[in-house]
C-alpha cells in the first residue's frame, strides 16, 4: 500500500517544515518561516509533528521524534492517544499563530499615518465581508441552536433507553412515545441553557468589536471586560442553586489557571502540586464533603443533585432521616421508618426505637441480612441505572459538536462512546459500593453512630475514581469541588459565619468568565485542553474555525510545483497547494 506522511516540524528558529514521504522515500520538502515573536511555539520545537495519510485509513496524528519513523506501537490505545494529543497541540498552535497575527495586524493599524481612515481601529476577528453586528447574531444563533441539540437529544437518548428498559424495541418506532411532550419535558430548559451559551457567545463577540472602536486599541483589558459583561447571560437560569454551581465551578477552573500562569513564570508553587495523585486527594476532599452534606444537611445540596445520589443510591429516604435524627440526639421518626419497612414487608421482624444507640444494618439493607450481598447488589444496580446516563453524556455532545468525525467514523465513536460510558459506570458503581460497606463495617465495630463517619466514608469510596483515566480524574475532582464549596458555604451562612449576599454567583460567575475569556485569548496553554476545547468547540464555535482575514500569512501557498518523473513512477497524486487547512482532521 502506497500512503503519503506529511512531516510537520517546528523548529527553534521558528521555522515550519512540511517535508512529503511516500513510503519512507522523501519527495517534497516545504519550508516556511513564522515571526520570529511566536515564542509561544518554543514549547513545541522540542518535538516535531507526523501525520500520515493513506488511502484506505483515516488521518491520524502522532509524535516523531527528528530520527526516521520507528515501528508502530503495538498498544494501539496508547497511540491513538498519543495521535489525538498531537493533532490538539498542533490545532491550538495554529490557533495561537492567528491570535498573534491579529494582534500584530491590530498595532500595525494603529501605527498608520492619522490620514489614513482606519487609523488606531484594529481589525475585528470576523472577515471583512461581514458586519460586526451580523457576527454577534451569527455566533448567538450557532451556539443556541448547538446547546439547544445537545440537551433535547440527551433527553430522546435517556427517554429511548427508558422505553427500551420498560416495553420493547418496537416502542422507538412510535414518536408519539419517543418524543412526546407529556415524557419529554426539556424545552424550557433547553431554551435556558441555549440562552445561556448563545446569549454569552452573541454578547461576547459583540462587545469586544464594541471595545475595538471604541478604546481603538487591542488589549487585555478588551476581553476581560467583554467576557464580564457577557457573563450576565446566566440570569437565563432561574434556578440560584445552579448559577451558583456554575458560578464556583468557573472560579475554580480561574484558579487553576491563575496557578498554571503564575507556576510558568515561577511566581508561585503550591506545595504537593507535583503530587502523582494530587487530583485523586481533591476528589476525595470533595466527595467527604458533598456526601455528608447529602446525608447530614441535605439542604445544602441542589435538588437535582440530591436526587441523583438518592436514585443511585440503594437506602432509602426514610433511612437517612433517622440516621441524622439520631446523629443529631434527636427522637427518630418511627412512624415513617415503619411505613417504609412495611413497604418492603420487613415491619414485623425488626424493634424500631425513638432513641436508639445507631440505626442498624437491618433497616439499612432490610432485603437481605448480608452485608455483602447487599453491597454486590448495590454496586450491580447502580451500573445499570447511571449506564445510559453516561453513554448519553459521552455520545451526544460528541455527535453534535463533532458531527464530520462521527460520519466518518460512526462505528469507531460508538464503540468509544460505550467503552468510556462503561469506565465511569464502574468508577460511579464502585463508589456507591464501597460507601456502603465502610458504613456496614463500622456497624461492625462501633454501637454509638457518629455524623463524621459520612464524611470519611464519601473520602475514601472517592478512590474508586482511580479506575478513571488520569486526565479525567483532574476534570471529575474539578467538577465536584464547586458542589462541595456550595454545600461547605450554605452551611457557613446558615450558622452565621459568612454572610448571605444576595445574587451573589452572578457576579461571581460574570467577574470568572472574564479571567477566563483573558486566559483563553492570552494564555491558552494554561488552560485545561477539556476546557480550552469546549469552549473552543462549543461556547464559541466561531472562534475554533473563524473566517480568515484576506492573504492570511499562515494559509499563503507555501510552495507550488508540478508532477516529477519520479512520482509519476510512483503514480501519487500531489496538491498543487499545501496549507495547514488542507489536512483533514484540522
Amino acid at each position: 500500500m502506497k500512503s503519503n506522511i506529511f512531516l510537520i516540524s517546528l523548529t527553534v528558529n521558528k521555522s515550519l517544515y512540511i517535508r512529503t514521504l511516500t513510503n519512507n522515500h522523501l519527495i517534497l520538502t516545504h519550508t516556511y518561516t513564522l515571526s520570529p515573536s511566536l515564542d509561544f511555539y518554543g514549547k513545541l520545537s522540542e518535538k516535531p509533528f507526523l501525520l500520515s495519510h493513506s488511502h484506505s485509513l483515516s488521518n491520524q496524528f502522532a509524535m516523531e521524534s527528528p530520527s526516521p519513523p520507528s515501528p508502530p506501537p503495538s498498544d494501539n490505545s496508547d497511540a491513538d492517544k498519543r495521535l489525538r494529543e498531537a493533532e490538539e497541540r498542533l490545532r491550538d498552535a495554529i490557533q495561537e499563530l492567528q491570535r498573534r497575527q491579529r494582534r500584530a495586524a491590530a498595532l500595525h493599524h494603529h501605527q498608520q499615518p492619522p490620514c489614513s481612515p482606519t487609523a488606531g481601529l484594529p481589525p475585528c476577528d470576523h472577515g471583512p465581508d461581514e458586519s460586526c453586528i451580523a457576527h454577534a447574531i451569527g455566533n448567538l444563533c450557532q451556539t443556541f441552536l448547538l446547546s439547544y441539540g445537545v440537551r433535547v437529544g440527551i433527553g430522546i437518548l435517556l427517554r429511548a433507553f427508558k422505553l427500551v428498559r420498560g416495553q420493547s424495541y418496537a416502542s422507538l418506532l412510535d414518536l408519539k412515545q419517543l418524543v412526546s411532550e407529556k415524557d419529554l419535558i426539556v424545552r424550557e430548559e433547553a431554551c435556558r441553557i441555549g440562552l445561556l451559551f448563545g446569549g454569552f457567545t452573541g454578547s461576547y463577540h459583540g462587545l469586544r468589536c464594541l471595545l475595538r472602536k471604541l478604546r481603538k486599541k487591542e488589549t487585555p483589558w478588551n476581553a476581560i471586560l467583554a467576557g464580564s459583561v457577557a457573563g450576565f447571560s446566566i440570569l437565563a437560569l432561574n434556578d440560584s442553586s445552579r448559577r451558583r454551581t456554575l458560578a464556583l465551578y468557573l472560579l475554580a477552573r480561574v484558579a487553576q489557571c491563575a496557578y498554571n500562569s503564575a507556576k510558568s513564570k515561577n511566581k508561585f508553587h503550591l506545595w504537593g502540586s507535583h503530587w502523582r495523585h494530587g487530583d485523586t486527594l481533591l476528589f476525595a476532599l470533595s466527595c467527604a464533603q458533598v456526601m455528608y452534606g447529602f446525608v447530614m444537611r441535605p439542604e445544602s445540596l441542589p435538588k437535582s443533585y440530591q436526587d441523583f445520589i438518592q436514585k443511585t443510591g440503594p437506602v432509602a429516604a426514610p433511612v437517612y432521616k433517622a440516621i441524622r435524627e439520631n446523629c443529631r440526639g434527636q427522637a427518630v421518626d418511627v412512624a415513617s421508618l415503619h411505613a417504609y419497612l412495611s413497604r418492603v414487608g420487613k415491619s414485623e421482624y425488626i424493634k424500631l426505637e425513638e432513641f436508639p444507640s445507631i440505626i442498624p444494618c437491618s433497616i439499612i439493607h432490610p432485603g437481605t441480612n448480608s452485608c455483602l450481598a447487599h453491597q454486590a447488589k448495590a454496586t450491580s444496580a447502580t451500573f445499570k441505572k447511571t449506564f445510559p446516563l453516561y453513554f448519553s453524556l459521552t455520545f451526544v455532545p460528541f455527535v453534535v459538536l463533532r458531527l464530520h468525525k462521527f460520519t466518518d467514523a460512526p462505528f469507531r465513536t460508538f464503540w468509544f462512546a460505550i467503552k468510556g460510558a462503561v469506565r465511569s459506570t464502574s468508577f460511579l458503581s464502585a463508589f456507591v459500593g464501597i460507601y456502603q460497606a465502610v458504613v456496614c463495617l463500622y456497624r461492625k465495630v462501633a454501637s454509638k453512630d457518629h455524623k463524621m463517619l459520612y464524611w470519611i466514608s464519601g473520602g475514601i469510596a472517592a478512590l474508586s475514581v482511580l479506575l478513571e483515566k488520569k486526565e479525567r480524574r483532574r476534570e471529575l475532582a474539578l467538577y465536584v469541588l464547586p458542589r462541595a464549596v456550595d454545600s461547605l458555604w450554605y452551611i457557613l451562612v446558615n450558622r452565621h459565619l459568612l454572610p448571605d449576599i444576595r445574587n451573589a454567583e452572578v457576579f461571581l460567575f460574570s467577574l470568572c468568565m472574564g479571567g477566563i475569556m483573558y486566559y483563553l485569548e492570552y494564555e491558552p496553554e494554561t488552560m485545561a485542553p477539556f476546557l480550552r476545547g469546549l469552549i473552543h468547540r462549543f461556547l464559541a464555535s466561531r472562534i475554533s474555525n473563524p473566517s480568515p482575514p484576506p492573504n492570511p500569512t499562515y494559509l499563503q501557498k507555501l510552495d507550488s510545483f508540478t508532477k516529477t518523473k519520479l512520482q509519476e513512477r510512483r503514480e501519487i497524486e500531489l496538491p498543487e497547494k499545501y496549507n495547514l487547512e488542507s489536512i483533514p482532521g484540522l
